[in-house]
């Protein structure tokens, strides 16, 4: 480090969980989006809003952990390469329910198949992100990664 230099300090566990329950609450409103509206006028849009923002957000998360921060974890703890590569597969099979997800909201579908869609992502979502939680958090209590906590987390 040069002088006037100062490296940031970022607590990534809190970081992590703080990420995930902004997630969880995303998800929470985009179902109360589906649960009050019908397939077509506003509440459709207003469901096409809150997906398009839960999938842009969720994804952006996905891509900064890929990026980052499984990166620098697997250069500290190779021991958990294994859990990296299968966190990165989750993040590929929620990718795809996502688009399925966004093109079902696209095209109108009905309230059961918006339904079925986002109940789909929330299963695996939460999946995930109890599995990540348990896996990484201890790691990342003393994970030495100075970077900007939304660039590698996502921007939430």
């Amino acid at each position: 480090m040069r002088d006037g230099e100062q490296t940031r300090l970022v607590a990534w566990s809190r970081e992590l969980r703080g990420v995930h329950e902004r997630l969880r609450e995303a998800l929470r409103v985009t179902r109360e989006a589906l649960a009050g509206g019908e397939a077509a006028g506003p509440a459709t849009r207003d469901l096409l809003l809150f997906c398009h923002g839960f999938c842009a957000a969720l994804t952006a998360h996905h891509e900064g952990e890929d990026r980052g921060l499984f990166p620098a974890i697997a250069a500290e703890h190779p021991e958990l390469r294994d859990t990296l590569s299968r966190l990165r597969q989750d993040h590929s099979m929620i990718g795809h329910l996502l688009g399925a997800l966004s093109a079902a909201v696209a095209r109108d579908a009905p309230p059961a198949e918006l339904g079925r869609h986002l109940e789909g992502v929330a299963a695996i979502m939460e999946s995930h992100f109890r599995y990540e939680e348990r896996q990484l958090l201890t790691v990342l209590e003393t994970l030495a990664l100075d970077a900007d906590p939304a660039v590698v987390l996502g921007p939430l």
